[in-house]
């Protein structure tokens, strides 16, 4: 079984973003335009940025290119036994919920296993998931980038080179187009609460 790193992958976001950062990021102010919408002590500042990855469509494809509406971000891998599949089985609800609601969004599946997710496998994965998930890969330096800046952890482990497992953090990011990174979600997250909330930062950001 995989390891989930949620409260000890937090205090590794504190701790990467440093003093002064994590200080912003704890004191946000009321003049925040989403501070009425806003569940979580880290939220905007110095997490997420720009990156280069792969689509399943196998374009070569930035953040801009795929972050067009608020949008659920989440790194993990398609071997992944049991934690990624209800996780990214609860986004494709909160999408459902979102579009019931009216409000546009979508989700990201970035790899964290590019040796055995190709475009291929991450778009079957994600086709399976929701239409409006999309899969994403690269090659070991572009997940490597995207994932630190995005704060995230993952760790192959010993093993069947064809079954082995990966460490990694469980958070699910929420991204707004020219915003940036504005909240995230644990797993413990419904697809009710995640919907309120991202509708709540869609509406602040229109």
């Amino acid at each position: 079984m995989n390891k989930i790193y949620s409260a000890t992958a937090l205090g590794l976001v504190v701790a990467m973003l440093g003093g002064t950062a994590a200080y912003v990021l704890l004191n946000r102010g009321a003049e925040d335009e989403f501070a009425s919408c806003s569940s979580s002590a880290i939220a905007g500042g110095d997490i997420g940025g720009p990156f280069e990855l792969v689509s399943e469509t196998g374009a070569t494809v930035t953040d801009t290119d795929v972050i067009t509406d608020p949008t659920l971000v989440y790194f993990g891998y398609t071997f992944c036994p049991d934690v990624c599949p209800l996780d990214t089985a609860r986004n494709a609800s909160a999408l459902d919920i979102l579009a019931d609601m009216g409000v546009d969004a979508g989700a990201l599946f970035i790899s964290i296993d590019p040796e055995r997710d190709t475009p291929e496998v991450v778009g079957e994965y994600t086709d399976v998931m929701h239409p409006k998930m999309l899969g994403l890969t690269g090659s070991a330096e572009q997940v490597k980038a995207a994932s630190q800046a995005y704060k995230t952890y993952y760790k192959k482990q010993p093993g069947d080179p064809d079954y082995y497992l990966v460490d990694h953090s469980t958070f699910t990011y929420l991204v707004l187009p020219e915003k940036g990174f504005v909240e995230f979600f644990r797993r413990d997250s419904t697809p009710e609460q995640m919907a309120e909330t991202v509708a709540c930062y869609a509406g602040a950001s229109s």
